[in-house]
């Protein structure tokens, strides 16, 4: 290993070093987790098909239970965001935004039971990660790892919750994309540089590295890594890719009677073509740069003056996804199946109701894939039946938490946090069937994204470079793309 010497290094995390007020915002360590959720994150597989054909006559039964059931090969731990939305004629259904291939969420997940302090990180752990290390292929030889650019708070709580489990201490790492890194890449081997001033090679890494992690992390890794970057490119960090994900899902199991809720989206779209699309869709439009995420890259489009503004940015990247808007429903974008608008949270003392989402987060086990805990997120300001001129609308829409600080670091609008709790869940306006059919939209978006995975990987884990250049063939990402696969010595 011939590697630079970082300033930074490592944190040692070992066993038996779990506190859990370092894990959770305070407002969640000591909420009860409302009964209706605790609920249905224990519903067995069977109820939840029975309940959702009941519901949806026209699911295949049999079809539905196999998603249940799938093992997703590269996409094993995802998170999807949800809005809760109703049609012209007052039909109700769950939308999903994206889904994420490193969701937040522990953070902000009411335990349980009391007696089980360690939440649903063991959850995850137990069920995903340990497996992975038992896999044949992980490596024999090498040490543990969580690597992170963010969310410090959860990415300690993974490292101090594998430790535990283990009884091996582990390696928590900052890998951001920058000059100074304490990991470093040879012959598809990670190696992070610890405590003790030395490099280590890590058999195995928990990753909370979110801010395109394809520039400085491998495709293809001996390292077993939760989850790998292919998992982003596919959809999980990829809103292009993901589109086509889901169209081609959406083509397979049509005749099954399941269906991945998105808002209409137009993919491939060059900055010049915007202002064609925006019109398109009335005039509301939501455009997102593709492989941005923490809210950042999103623009809601609901009148000429933001519009303007967007147009008169400079972008780093050359093609965008256009959405249909979600609104209130005297504004909103109009496209093939009308009028979508926000059902909202339950109006408040004031009368006033906010656009809210759900982050629900999945992962897999030996029976399937299954639920693991989830949160709401609300909008700054309420919703307005009628938008004045030249009004700013992403306060209404935008309900991400992370705020951009600075280059590299970010904060939490923790105000606007929403806790599946006795107090906050019933402002949500959402009940158990709701949740059900948020839980079949996460699973179906996961796997949509896993099997783009498997057809841009060849069986021996190699990269289809041609294909995925057909699919999303933007210069600067695929630049980004071979700086990461041109990480030292990999």
């Amino acid at each position: 290993m011939n590697f630079n010497t970082p300033i930074t290094a490592a944190q040692h995390i070992s066993p038996g070093s779990f506190e859990a007020e370092n894990h959770w915002y305070p407002k969640a360590l000591n909420a009860t987790l409302h009964p209706m959720v605790d609920f249905f994150l224990h519903l067995s597989p069977v109820r939840i098909i029975e309940r959702y054909c009941h519901l949806h006559p026209g699911v295949d039964r049999d079809a539905l239970g196999e998603l249940l059931r799938h093992k997703p090969r590269y996409f094993k731990w995802g998170g999807a965001d949800l809005i809760n939305v109703a049609t012209e004629k007052g039909k109700r259904e769950m939308v999903v935004i994206e889904n994420n291939s490193c969701p937040s969420g522990q953070k902000s997940m009411p335990l349980m039971s009391d007696h089980q302090e360690m939440g649903s990180y063991k959850e995850l752990i137990e069920r995903t990660f340990l497996p992975m290390l038992k896999s044949r292929s992980c490596p024999a030889e090498g040490e543990l790892a969580v690597i992170y650019d963010k969310n410090l708070m959860e990415a300690s709580g993974y490292a101090a919750v594998i430790a535990e489990l283990t009884g091996e201490h582990v390696h928590l790492v900052e890998f951001k994309d920058t000059e100074d890194k304490a990991v470093q890449f040879e012959e598809g081997m990670m190696y992070v540089y610890g405590e003790d001033k030395n490099w280590h090679t890590i058999r195995a890494a928990f990753r909370y590295v979110t801010q395109r992690p394809w520039n400085r992390i491998p495709m293809v890794t001996k390292t077993k890594i939760l989850n790998p970057i292919i998992a982003c490119l596919s959809g999980g960090r990829n809103k292009m890719v993901a589109a086509k994900a889901y169209d081609i899902f959406n083509a397979d199991y049509e005749e099954a009677g399941l269906h991945i809720n998105t808002p209409e989206t137009i993919w491939d779209v060059t900055k010049e073509e915007i202002p064609i699309y925006v019109k398109m869709f009335g005039g509301h439009a939501v455009v997102k740069i593709p492989y941005s995420n923490a809210g950042q890259g999103v623009f809601t489009i609901t009148g000429q003056k933001e519009l303007d503004e967007f147009m008169a940015e400079d972008y780093p990247y050359n093609q965008f996804i256009v959405q249909s808007l979600i609104g209130n429903y005297h504004w909103t974008s109009k496209g093939k199946k009308g009028r979508l608008y926000h059902v909202g949270t339950m109006p408040n003392l004031k009368g006033k109701s906010y656009v809210c989402d759900i982050r629900l987060m999945v992962c897999t086990g030996k029976d399937g894939i299954s639920p693991l805990c989830m949160y709401g997120r609300r909008a700054a300001k309420h919703l307005e039946d009628q938008l004045a001129e030249g009004s700013d609308s992403w306060p209404i829409l935008g309900t991400n938490l992370s705020i951009k600080t600075g280059e590299g670091t970010w904060d939490t609008d923790s105000n606007r946090l929403m806790l599946t709790d006795r107090r906050d869940f019933n402002k949500l306006g959402i009940g158990l069937d709701d949740l059900i059919e948020g839980y079949i939209q996460t699973i179906t978006s996961m796997i949509a994204i896993d099997n783009m995975a498997k057809l841009l990987m060849t069986n021996k884990d190699g990269f289809k470079e041609k294909l995925f250049l057909s699919l999303n063939n933007d210069r600067k990402l695929i630049e980004e793309i071979k700086q990461g696969s041109l990480a030292v010595g990999s």
